[in-house]
């Protein structure tokens, strides 16, 4: 036997004690998410897995397999709070669209176990969040090359719900299409509106017309069971190999490093992050804004992004969403919204989150 066969050996070995240990471990996690629920605790208790991390990874004692190790235990504690999660009934994640939408890709990256919720509307995911029906929703927030999804940073200030996660997914436009389509015998492509203003120098440069549609996962559906094969429609890989259609031509979208940016939304702010987001609004006098800005400057916050919005049914008159850098329960955090209270109208911390 050689060294090779030997090592295989002894990894399989280690790996049926780990299976076990394993077994043994989620049991336990199970007492814990029985304990939670009665208790009406949350299931994401930062202050623990920080202790667990540094106590556990402490005892390691090769150095250099030490961030190895962190790693494999954050993986399982994550792994934990899935699992305690489905144990809990709280595992329902909502996202508008139907299953391939990139709403659903980026449910799947974050809730990997989870029971995805199929909307027809974002508004309805901020409904089935609010009445428990779901632990949490995905909902678009942005693209690196058609900006701000509005309709959602609406909802956010009309429903008092929280953004507890962000995740940054890159996004690759693809042409879909019946199985043996050319591409001269295109007549129409369907697809979300932000996927055809990402795809529009592709689509101008073939004189392709484009009908906006809910999302990318319906327009693929749509052409699949037309049967024509004069439509097209613009999505990612996995939704053609869910449809049963073809990527006639890769990566049509204009930016190269195009990037959505999702957030999750829930009822609680989270205990700990590193960046935290607000909603203000301010009377309509001189200097009012500038103010605010001039605050969050002085209280040591990098503000990352602004951006202001028509008030719902209050013609001309405008809300604010700021993004900042650092953590929104340092003592200088606290501060700065007690200042911000006698500037603004109103205030809110939005979302707490790592990024």
């Amino acid at each position: 036997m050689n060294q090779l066969e030997q090592a295989r050996i002894t990894i399989d070995a280690i790996d049926s004690q780990m299976a076990a240990l394993f077994e043994q471990r989620m049991n336990a996690v199970c007492a814990v998410a029985d304990y939670k629920a009665e208790q009406g605790l949350p299931i994401y208790d930062p202050a623990r897995e920080k202790i667990v991390l540094a106590k556990n990874t402490a005892r390691i004692q090769n150095p250099d397999l030490r961030p190895y190790y962190a790693d494999l235990l954050q993986y399982q504690m994550d792994l934990a709070k899935q699992y305690e999660a489905f144990r809990m009934g709280r595992d329902r994640v909502a996202y508008q669209g139907v299953e391939g939408a990139f709403s659903h890709i980026a449910l799947t990256r974050l809730f990997p176990h989870a029971k995805a919720v199929p909307c027809p509307t974002w508004d309805e995911v901020f409904r089935l969040v609010e009445n428990d029906e779901a632990a949490y929703g995905v909902l678009p927030f942005e693209n690196s090359h058609a900006g701000d999804v509005s309709a959602v940073l609406d909802l956010c200030y009309r429903h008092e719900l929280a953004v507890v996660r962000v995740y940054d997914l890159p996004v690759v436009q693809n042409l879909l299409v019946l199985p043996g389509t050319q591409l001269a015998d295109i007549r129409r492509v369907y697809s979300h509106q932000q996927a055809i203003s990402q795809s529009e120098k592709f689509l101008r440069s073939f004189g392709l017309a484009a009908t906006a549609m809910d999302n990318t996962a319906m327009a693929a559906q749509f052409v699949a069971e037309s049967g024509d094969a004069t439509l097209a429609a613009i999505a990612s890989e996995e939704t053609a190999a869910l449809y049963g259609l073809q990527v006639l031509v890769p990566g049509i979208n204009t930016d190269g490093d195009n990037t959505t940016r999702f957030i999750v939304i829930g009822k609680e702010l989270p205990a700990e992050g590193n960046r935290f987001s607000l909603l203000f609004t301010v009377d309509n006098k001189p200097g009012r804004q500038a103010r605010v800005i001039q605050l969050i400057g002085e209280s040591g916050f990098n503000m990352e992004c602004i951006k202001s919005r028509p008030m719902p049914h209050v013609p001309f008159e405008y809300y604010f969403y700021v993004e900042l850098e650092g953590s929104p329960h340092a003592e200088h955090a606290a501060a700065l919204l007690e200042k911000l209270h006698t500037v603004c109208r109103t205030v809110r911390v939005l979302g707490v989150y790592n990024k």
